[in-house]
């Protein structure tokens, strides 16, 4: 085996007075040469935890991490030359350029200088990033800068590669690039026993991989191939065929009945995921026409194993203004830097109540768009009213009308989740009587009472994401931005995230929202993808996969259709 961890127990001490975090809890596993092993589990289970152990950048608490013989409590410098670590974020240094990242990776790991000559040229051609060796990395789109991050890993041709979340964030056609470039790595150092630790949050990857380990709380609940995690499950799953106007409610329909253990937006109908021993449910009493049964998937054995999370309180109804059926409407809009044409005519209107996503790979224009309509970027051409408000003449108005969660969720990890709130209560103009109400009213409806006084940086992921979420609807905006907003959470969450949304949406709050994933996308009513600064496709996420289905590709995926009109677009 490359590693192996046994008994292991981690412990953070708690922050501002807190009590001490059990990160890791009786932990035990092996990773072997030759494949992939995925590690999943919700917000908070112990992934980055696990991989920084194995990595050598933090001694456990208790128990015993061991790599390649090397026990890393005591003698993790010895192991250092065989491990290749790509945290979150890509570990790279932004002030610095391509080459400069390779250069000083190189001289961490004492590469003489032949070595460095036939390393890191092979691999500037291997992702592809021969021409923008002088370009610095914070000046890098989201797939270059993973490309980056994943060779300096690779830099050193290590025996055990540790890849931390590394596709989040990125589009589609990247995610596919990646797994690409490690598949093939794995298969050139399989000779050399090279193993690869890959912690995700998308478990379409992780059912590619040859061993998952499903972390929950700190403690392992499951090691076993993909195909193990299914075996209880054939019988159980469903799709549902609903009309495509009525997917929300029969969604909540479906939610709500008793037999039923999972929902998710799959095409054009629902996946359902039945409890043990259930009987099918009637179709038409769940809004739909049929209920046929397919093959479980690894995301169903994933909810099976851990129960669906509870969805979150329904949302209070919004205050609707006027009578305006259109809340964005968006003609010819430009955006140039200097020379740089970011965003070049773009045009879509966007109803009220409506979903609506604004896809795109990295670097097409879609934060440039995203970030000029909620008024942080001022247009260098066309038009943009946002409910009801002209962003050109009166922006500060139309920023009183909405709300904005970030990618990052812009909270302040210094402040407790009360602190948060009651900041961005005074930024959005609530008296202190409002105030007091609104935030009374967030703890209760996103279940952040039990946190009120927790550090924000020392929330798992998903409470950062509710929090966030909150703060943004704490003036009860008519229209909500969300950039990338379950970006890197698990698929409990990310359930919950969205009956929140929907519930939104059905009281009248228009949602435009930025996902490079896809699977989400599907939630939303209408899709817009912009590719090089221009829209080459706006309609219902049916009809993008309509325009690409082919007696070759009769079923195509929303992500096939993507990266199809993408590449369509680029020729």
């Amino acid at each position: 085996m490359l590693a192996e961890v046994a008994g292991l127990r981690h412990v953070f001490p708690g922050a501002r007075g807190m009590a001490p975090v059990v990160a890791l809890d009786g932990v035990s596993a092996t990773v072997a040469p030759g494949m992939i092993t995925g590690v999943v589990g919700p917000d908070g289970a112990g992934k980055t935890t696990l991989l920084r152990l194995l990595a050598g950048l933090l001694r456990p608490s208790a128990g015993r991490v061991t790599v390649l013989g090397h026990d890393m409590a005591t003698d993790a410098q010895a192991a250092h030359d065989v491990i290749g670590y790509m945290p979150q974020r890509f570990g790279l240094y932004e002030d610095l350029s391509v080459a400069e990242n390779f250069s000083l990776f190189a001289d961490l790991h004492a590469l003489p200088a032949p070595v460095r000559g036939e390393r890191i040229p092979r691999l500037l051609a291997f992702t592809g990033l021969a021409p923008f060796t002088g370009r610095l990395a914070g000046q890098l789109s989201g797939g270059m800068k993973q490309k980056l991050g994943l060779a300096c890993a690779l830099l050193a041709r290590p025996r055990l590669l540790l890849l931390d979340e590394p596709s989040v964030g990125v589009d589609p056609a990247s995610r596919r690039e990646l797994w690409a470039m490690v598949t093939a790595m794995l298969a050139e150092g399989r000779a050399e026993g090279m193993g690869v630790v890959w912690a995700t949050a998308y478990l379409d990857e992780a059912e590619r991989c040859g061993h998952v380990l499903l972390l929950h709380e700190g403690r392992m609940l499951a090691g076993a191939p993909p195909g193990d995690f299914l075996t209880r499950l054939h019988g159980r799953v469903f799709s549902l065929a609903v009309p495509a106007a009525g997917r929300r409610a029969a969604g909540r329909l479906a939610a709500a009945a008793a037999s039923v253990l999972d929902v998710a937006m799959a095409g054009d109908s629902l996946r359902l995921v039945l409890r043990p021993g259930a009987a099918p449910p009637d179709a038409r009493a769940l809004g739909g026409t049929t209920l046929t049964p397919v093959e479980p998937r690894f995301e169903d054995g994933f909810v099976d194993r851990l129960a669906a999370a509870p969805a979150m309180a329904p949302a209070e109804p919004a205050r609707l203004v006027g009578g305006d059926a259109t809340a964005i409407e968006v003609h010819n809009l430009v955006r140039r830097f200097g020379a740089f044409t970011a965003v070049d005519q773009v045009s879509f209107s966007v109803a009220r109540g409506e979903i609506f996503g604004l896809l795109g790979p990295n670097g097409a224009g879609k934060s440039t768009t995203f970030r000029m309509l909620c008024g942080l970027l001022h247009p260098s051409g066309g038009s943009a009213r946002v409910a009801g408000q002209d962003l050109l003449r009166a922006p500060a108005a139309a920023r009183a009308r909405i709300g904005y969660m970030a990618q990052r969720f812009s909270l302040y990890g210094e402040l407790t989740v009360a602190e948060n709130l009651g900041f961005f209560a005074r930024v959005y103009g609530l008296r202190r009587t409002a105030q007091n109400a609104a935030i009374a009213d967030a703890l209760a409806q996103f279940d952040l009472g039990a946190v009120r006084d927790s550090v924000a940086a020392s929330l798992p992921h998903g409470v950062r994401q509710r929090l966030a979420l909150a703060a943004a609807l704490l003036h009860r905006p008519d229209i909500l931005f969300l950039d990338e907003p379950t970006s890197g959470v698990d698929p409990l969450a990310r359930r919950s995230f969205w009956a929140r949304i929907g519930a939104l949406a059905d009281a009248g709050v228009t949602v435009l929202v930025t996902s490079h994933f896809l699977d989400e996308a599907e939630y939303c009513d209408r899709l817009c993808i912009i590719s090089a600064g221009r829209v080459i496709a706006t309609d219902t996420p049916a009809g993008l996969r309509a325009r690409v289905r082919t007696p070759a590709l009769p079923a195509p995926t929303l992500e096939d259709a993507f990266i199809h009109l993408v590449a369509e677009s680029r020729r």
